[in-house]
């Protein structure tokens, strides 16, 4: 297709010294962070022990639709630009530059959430250190990762990602062994699973309103698209980090679910504090606040330097396109969009203020706000695949030739929608989440009014 081969020619200027492992990393990075290690707490308080663990399973499976349909496009298209570049081409520009906006501000959203947590954390043991030295270490520390070659980084993130991966397994292991007593305390069993209201005690319908903050744990998976357009070898690479990333994001959270359940009673839940922690105290290991606030704040760090390195690979690719100032096009000797890290930091780094307005709730807030997004960028991958596997066919491509093919076509992609839309509408019945709806329908009215004012005739212009 020559519309492909133009796309991947506009975009090819970045350095492609991405490995599988590195994609892999690049995503659990992104994925694995303040949603599973403290808004998992909140989860559980909402939905029950039963509800929790179901509400990660089908969020789990929502995740797997979207990424084989992510992979068939990021396999044929191996762009930065990722789905962006998708909904422009498969579904409509409005829809492209829609997506990539809202996009680019869940990133640098996401960054300044992660900042807090890990905040949040240290200000416990050091409290008389101002927030904004810290945000300043954390904003360095990412330039200097996200200013280096994308295999320096890729290799660094691939071990701050082992890290929590670590920290995931050994709560896992410890928790099992306070359930069944063999840690020198008295084994915990079943109570927290049967008693106090049983496995659903807000019934199966908290399970479907559960969603939405599952959906923020979940969403980082699709960085793997970003990533893509880095990869060394993308026919090969793509396929089988989506492949491995599904399957084991799924395993790591639903896993986690089921001891974390086991460990803390629902009522006392929260996002105050890591449930992972508990999980270690309960289990009689010393110092355990310490050690799982150290690899907390870790897997803050990481999942926002993920986000900053795909955010910002984003905002470049908008640049090409003339979605955003030009200059943010600029390359440095390393092949790394310059000004386009330090632009998502900068708008990453002004988000942090909305927290001081209120903060007890505004995490919360931006927990909605975020998968809100994460569902919306969802569905549009999922009905980008259906536009690309129709145009493919109409333009004399052979499917089976596809280096990746969405399996269950078309039923998979449209299902992935649907569910998606879904779950975005749900917000309306979370009395405490419907400030993401509140807010987001006006910014999305926002972009599409620039869309329609500003973009398009500037570009029908030229």
């Amino acid at each position: 297709m020559k519309q492909l081969d133009d796309i991947l020619e506009k975009e090819s200027k970045l350095r492609r010294g991405m490995q599988a492992r590195h994609m892999f990393m690049i995503s659990i990075g992104g994925v694995i962070g303040t949603g599973l290690f403290l808004s998992s707490g909140y989860t559980v308080n909402q939905a029950g022990p039963g509800g929790a663990v179901l509400a990660y399973v089908l969020g789990g499976v929502i995740v797997a639709i979207v990424m084989m349909c992510l992979g068939e496009l990021a396999t044929a298209m191996p762009v930065a630009g990722s789905f962006k570049t998708y909904a422009q081409e498969f579904i409509s520009p409005s829809i492209g530059y829609l997506s990539a906006w809202l996009y680019w501000l869940n990133g640098a959203f996401t960054i300044g959430g992660e900042w807090i947590a890990a905040d949040i954390i240290i200000h416990q043991y050091l409290p008389h250190v101002p927030d904004v030295a810290w945000y300043a270490i954390f904003a360095a520390i990412y330039l200097a990762l996200n200013l280096t070659r994308v295999g320096v980084y890729g290799e660094s993130e691939f071990w701050f990602a082992s890290i929590k991966v670590i920290g995931i397994i050994a709560a896992c292991v410890a928790g099992v062994l306070a359930l069944f007593g063999l840690t020198g305390h008295p084994a915990i069993g079943l109570r927290n699973y049967t008693g106090q209201g049983g496995l659903f005690p807000h019934g199966l319908g908290a399970v479907f309103l559960a969603l939405v903050p599952v959906s923020f744990a979940y969403s980082g998976t699709e960085l793997i698209g970003i990533a893509a357009g880095e990869s060394k070898d993308p026919a090969t690479s793509v396929p089988r980090a989506v492949r491995t990333t599904s399957v084991r994001i799924l395993l790591f959270y639903v896993i986690s679910m089921i001891v974390l359940v086991g460990i803390i009673p629902w009522q006392k839940a929260g996002v105050n504090d890591s449930p992972f922690a508990t999980i270690f105290q309960v289990a009689g290991i010393p110092s355990a606040h310490l050690i799982m606030d150290l690899i907390v704040i870790t897997s803050a760090l990481s999942a926002g330097s993920s986000w900053t390195y795909a955010s910002s690979r984003l905002l470049w690719s908008m640049a090409l396109d003339g979605m955003a100032p030009r200059f943010l096009t600029h390359l440095s000797k390393q092949k790394v969009p310059v000004w386009s890290v330090i632009v998502t930091l900068v708008v990453g780094t002004l988000s942090l203020w909305l927290y001081d307005v209120s903060p007890n709730t505004l995490y919360l807030w931006i927990v909605s706000g975020i998968g809100l997004i994460a569902v919306l960028s969802w569905a549009i991958i999922c009905a980008s695949q259906i536009g690309f596997r129709r145009k493919y066919v109409r333009d004399g491509g052979d499917v089976s030739q596809l280096a990746y093919r969405t399996p269950g076509y078309p039923v998979v992609p449209i299902l992935g929608v649907v569910l998606n839309l879904a779950i975005a509408v749900s917000l309306l019945f979370i009395p405490g989440q419907r400030v993401a709806i509140y807010a987001g329908v006006p910014i999305i009215a926002i972009v599409l009014l620039s869309y329609y004012l500003i973009y398009k005739p500037r570009m029908g212009k030229s």
